[in-house]
């Protein structure tokens, strides 16, 4: 069998670094192994491919690393335990009921102004 390349060797850093990144962090480990093995079958002449992934996985390292990812593949923002247990959101603001994005500035109106803003 041939030495691996460059871009081998690279390759199997990167799975080991993305493993040592995602202990703890639940699913990260399986969500790893199984993107490596999906792309396993890949033809080693498609290396525009690879180095595409590569890339790719390179950036989602540098978001396990970077301390804001709860688990692989969602970012949850944190609550405190207050905010867990009472429902309630920060004085002045609506309750998040989980319907979608929220506008920052919504609780961010006077109490005097109406709605439509005359």
């Amino acid at each position: 069998m041939s030495r691996p390349s460059r871009l081998q060797r690279q390759i199997l850093s990167l799975y080991r670094e993305l493993l040592r990144a995602g202990r703890g962090k639940p699913g990260a480990e399986a969500r790893v192994r199984a993107e490596f093995r999906q792309h396993a079958c890949l033809p080693r002449s498609d290396v525009l491919r690879i180095e595409y992934l590569y890339r790719r996985g390179r950036r989602q390292l540098q978001l396990l690393r970077s301390g804001h990812a709860i688990a692989m593949g969602a970012f949850v923002r944190q609550r405190s335990p207050t905010q867990e247990s009472s429902g309630a959101g920060a004085p002045g603001t609506q309750p998040d009921n989980g319907d979608g994005p929220r506008n920052p500035l919504d609780g961010m109106r006077s109490p005097e102004t109406p709605p439509d803003g005359r």
